[in-house]
C-alpha cells in the first residue's frame, strides 16, 4: 500500500491500539505508577482521539490513568522541582468537564502551586529543573505553558497569561541561532554549564525533539490566549517566523528532519520520528488554524506523514511500531545526540506519532 493511501486517523488509531494492547493497565505504561510527561504526551493523543471519533474508550483509558494516581483528595505524587512534570495535568482538563469529580480540579490547583516553588533566572525565566540552575530549555514551554494558559482561561487567572509569553519571550530570544533561525537546545543565564557558549550561555546545537516542543507549545498555547491580549500576535509572529527554518532542514528524500536539525549533511547523522511527528503536528495545526498558508506548508506536511508512516512496522499479531524514537535527552554537544539510543515505541515517538496523524487528518479535512 502507498504511504499515500493510508488514513491518517486509521494509523493514529492503530499507534494507540498497539500500546493499549501492551499496557492494558495504564498506570503501567513506562515510567510504571509515575505521573510524567512521558504518558503525559502518549495520553494527550488519546484525547485528541477521543475528541475526533468520539470513542469513550480512548477517554477511558485516559481516566483509568489519572484514577491511579490522584487520590479521592486530588493528592499525586510528582516531581515537585520539575517543569516535565506539569505537562500532564493537561488529561485533567476533559476528565473535570465530562465527570465533574472534584479530585481533578484538586489536582489542577495541586499542579499549578508548583509554579510557586520554581526557581527562576534574574530575567524571571523557569529553571528547567531544579538539578539545574537557570538554564532554560526548549522543552519546559511545552510542558508547564498550555497546562497553565487553559487553567488561566477556566478559572480566571490572567496573570498566568503574562508569564507564559514572557518565557517564550525569553527562550526565543536567547536560543535562536541567527545563522539558521532554528532555535538551540537551552540557554544557560549562569554560562556555567559544560555545554553553555561562555560568551552568550546557548547550547551548541539545535535538537530535534527540543524544536518540536517549541511550536506545538506556541500554537497550543494561542488555542487558550485571548486574541485580545498583547502577547497573541507576537506568539503567531514568533510561529511563523519559526516554521520556515525547520521546512528548509527537512528532509527531501524521506519527508523527515534529523536528530541534529541543520547537519543533514553529515552521515554519522540520523532521521528522528519523534521530532518530524511534532513538525507534523505544528506544520498542520498551523495551516488548519489559518497561521500557515496552505502552500506550500501543506506539501511539507504530506511529506512528513509519509515520512513518519515510512517509520513504522506491523508485528506478526499485526500491531504496529514505531522506531527510531530518541529516548529522553539532556543537553550536550553533537556527539551527544548521535549517540543517544534509538528506541521503537517510546511513549515521547508514539505520542507524538497520535498527535502528528490526527492533527493531519483535521488539516486534511478542512482544506
Amino acid at each position: 500500500m502507498s504511504h499515500t493511501s493510508i488514513d491518517p486517523l486509521s494509523v493514529a488509531r492503530e499507534a494507540a491500539e498497539s500500546l493499549m494492547h501492551r499496557y492494558p493497565d495504564p498506570a503501567e505504561l513506562p515510567p510504571a505508577h509515575r505521573w510524567h510527561y512521558h504518558q503525559g504526551v502518549f495520553l494527550l493523543g488519546m484525547l485528541k482521539l477521543w475528541e475526533e471519533t468520539g470513542e469513550d474508550r480512548y477517554l477511558e483509558y485516559v481516566k483509568a490513568y489519572v484514577d491511579a494516581l490522584v487520590d479521592e483528595q486530588g493528592n499525586l505524587e510528582l516531581a515537585t522541582t520539575e517543569l516535565d512534570a506539569m505537562q500532564a495535568g493537561n488529561l485533567l482538563f476533559p476528565l473535570h468537564e465530562r465527570y465533574g469529580e472534584a479530585r481533578y480540579k484538586k489536582a489542577m490547583d495541586y499542579i499549578l502551586g508548583l509554579l510557586e516553588g520554581f526557581h527562576t533566572t534574574p530575567e524571571g525565566g523557569f529553571w528547567h529543573k531544579e538539578k539545574y540552575p537557570n538554564q532554560q530549555w526548549l522543552d519546559g514551554l511545552y510542558m508547564a505553558g498550555p497546562f497553565s494558559v487553559h487553567y488561566a482561561s477556566l478559572f480566571g487567572r490572567p496573570e498566568l497569561y503574562d508569564l507564559f509569553v514572557k518565557q517564550a519571550l525569553l527562550i526565543e530570544r536567547h536560543t535562536r541561532d541567527p545563522q539558521t533561525g532554528l532555535l538551540r537546545h537551552a540557554f544557560d543565564y549562569s554560562k556555567q554549564a559544560p555545554w553553555a557558549d561562555p560568551v552568550t550561555g546557548i547550547a551548541p546545537e539545535a535538537w530535534g525533539r527540543a524544536l518540536g516542543w517549541f511550536p506545538a507549545a506556541l500554537l497550543d498555547i494561542l488555542d487558550h490566549l485571548p486574541p485580545s491580549h498583547t502577547g497573541y500576535r507576537v506568539l503567531e509572529e514568533m510561529f511563523r517566523d519559526l516554521m520556515g527554518p525547520i521546512v528548509r532542514v527537512q528532509d527531501r528524500a524521506t519527508g523527515l528532519w534529523f536528530q541534529v536539525l541543520d547537519k543533514g549533511h553529515d552521515p554519522s547523522n540520523w532521521l528522528e520520528t519523534s521530532c518530524s511527528a511534532l513538525f507534523l503536528y505544528s506544520l498542520s495545526k498551523g495551516i488548519r488554524t489559518h497561521r500557515l498558508p496552505v502552500d506550500p506548508y501543506i506539501t511539507h506536511a504530506r511529506k512528513a506523514f509519509q515520512g513518519i508512516v515510512g517509520k513504522t512496522s506491523r508485528d506478526p499479531e499485526g500491531y504496529l511500531h514505531i522506531h527510531d524514537i530518541c529516548i529522553g535527552t539532556g543537553v550536550g554537544d553533537y556527539r551527544h545526540y548521535l549517540e543517544r539510543p534509538r528506541s521503537i515505541d517510546d511513549l515521547h515517538g508514539v505520542g507524538a506519532f497520535i498527535l502528528g496523524c490526527v492533527e493531519f487528518h483535521r488539516t486534511r479535512e478542512s482544506i
